[in-house]
C-alpha cells in the first residue's frame, strides 16, 4: 500500500511540474539548414530550455517568407537580418544604420574598433536595464548577432570614388527605405531587389553595384559578377547584424532578456564566422580607396544617417547611444565635439 501511495504521489508531482511550451522558430539562412546561422540556432535550442522554452527550428532560404510567417503568427520567433527585424524594434534595428559603427582613424576605417562599437552596443542592449528599449508592442528583441561589414561590390574598378557612383544602377531592397534614400543622394539609380535576388542581379549585369557582407561572396557566387574588372571596396557602409525577435505572449516572463545575454556571449562565435568569410575572399578581389575618399564617405554616411533618423528610418535614441560609444573608443574624432546625433 505504501508503494502504491508513493507512486501516486510521484505521479502527482510530475503532473504539477510545468511542461515547457513549444515555440516554432523561423530561421532565415541563405544556405538553409546547412548554414552558419542555422547551426548557431541549433546550439541555442539547448540553452533556451533553461529559459523555459522548447524551440522547434525551421530553416528558410527566403527571408521574406520567414518574416511573413512570423508576422502572421505561424512562427513565435524570427531569426533574420535587421532589414526585416527593424519593423519589430527600431532601436535594435538601427545598429545597422549607415556608418553608425564605423570608427575612422588616419583616413581609414579601424575595423577592430568598429566591431568593438557593435559589441558594446549589443552588450548594452542585452542588459535588463535596456528591456524597455528592446520591447515594442507585443514584440521583444531576444538576441543580436554580428553578421559583418557591408561592402560595395562594383562591376568596375573605375568606380572608385563617391562622385563616380552617380548614374550607376545600385540594388536597393524595397523594404529598406534607407537604401533608396542613400542611393538617390549620391545621384545613382536604385533598382528594386531583395535578399533573394540581389546577388543574381549583380552577376547578370542588371545592376552595377551591390552592398553585401563577405559572408555572401561564396554562397551567392558574387565572384561571377566581379569578373576580372570588378572589386570589393574595402570600406564598410554599415555593419550588419542578425536579430532574434519574439512574440512575447508566447514566451515566459524574462525569456527575452536571458536570451539576449546568451547571444551576447556568442559574439565571438559570430565574429569567427565573419573572419572566416573575409579570409575566403582572394586578396586580388579587394580595392582600397584613398584616405581623402574615406573621409568623404564617412561624412556622407553621417549626413545621410542623420537625415534618415529625422525621416523615421532610424531611431534617434539608438544613434545617440552609438555615437557615445564611438566617441568612447575614439575621443579624438572631430564629430565628438559636435551635437549631431545627440
Amino acid at each position: 500500500m505504501k508503494a502504491i501511495t508513493a507512486g501516486f504521489g510521484l505521479a502527482l508531482m510530475a503532473s504539477a511540474s510545468p511542461a515547457l511550451a513549444k515555440q516554432k522558430v523561423c530561421v532565415f539562412d541563405i544556405l538553409g539548414a546547412g548554414g552558419d546561422v542555422f547551426n548557431l540556432s541549433k546550439d541555442y535550442v539547448l540553452a533556451a530550455k533553461g529559459f523555459g522554452a522548447d524551440l522547434h527550428l525551421e530553416a528558410f532560404t527566403d527571408e521574406k517568407i520567414a518574416s511573413e510567417n512570423f508576422k502572421t503568427g505561424q512562427c513565435d520567433m524570427l531569426v533574420a537580418t535587421s532589414f526585416r527585424t527593424r519593423a519589430y524594434n527600431s532601436v535594435a534595428g538601427s545598429i545597422d544604420a549607415l556608418g553608425a559603427a564605423s570608427v575612422v582613424k588616419d583616413g581609414k576605417v579601424d575595423m577592430p574598433l568598429s566591431y568593438e562599437v557593435v559589441k558594446r552596443t549589443i552588450q548594452l542592449f542585452a542588459s535588463d536595464k535596456a528591456d524597455a528599449l528592446m520591447t515594442q508592442g507585443n514584440y521583444q528583441v531576444a538576441g543580436i548577432i554580428p553578421f559583418g561589414a557591408a561592402y560595395l561590390y562594383v562591376k568596375s574598378r573605375d568606380i572608385n570614388s563617391v562622385e563616380k557612383l552617380a548614374g550607376k544602377k545600385i540594388a536597393s531592397f524595397d523594404y529598406d527605405s534607407a537604401q533608396k534614400e542613400m542611393i538617390s543622394k549620391v545621384g545613382a539609380s536604385p533598382v528594386s531587389a531583395d535578399i533573394s535576388n540581389f546577388g543574381a542581379k549583380f552577376n547578370n549585369g542588371s545592376v552595377d553595384i551591390i552592398a553585401a557582407p563577405a559572408a555572401a561572396y561564396k554562397p551567392l557566387e558574387l565572384y561571377k559578377g566581379l569578373g576580372s574588372a570588378g572589386a570589393i571596396v574595402r570600406f564598410p557602409v554599415a555593419v550588419l547584424t542578425y536579430q532574434v525577435i519574439v512574440n512575447k505572449s508566447k514566451f515566459p516572463e524574462g525569456f527575452a532578456q536571458k536570451s539576449r545575454e546568451y547571444w551576447f556571449k556568442k559574439f565571438s562565435a559570430g565574429m569567427q564566422i565573419i573572419t572566416n568569410a573575409e579570409k575566403g575572399i582572394p586578396n586580388s578581389a579587394w580595392m582600397d580607396i584613398p584616405a581623402a575618399d574615406s573621409v568623404k564617405y564617412t561624412i556622407l554616411l553621417r549626413e545621410s544617417r542623420v537625415a534618415l533618423a529625422k525621416s523615421g528610418s532610424y531611431d534617434p535614441k539608438a544613434l545617440n547611444i552609438m555615437k557615445q560609444i564611438r566617441c568612447s573608443v575614439n575621443r579624438a574624432d572631430s564629430e565628438c565635439a559636435t551635437k549631431t546625433e545627440l
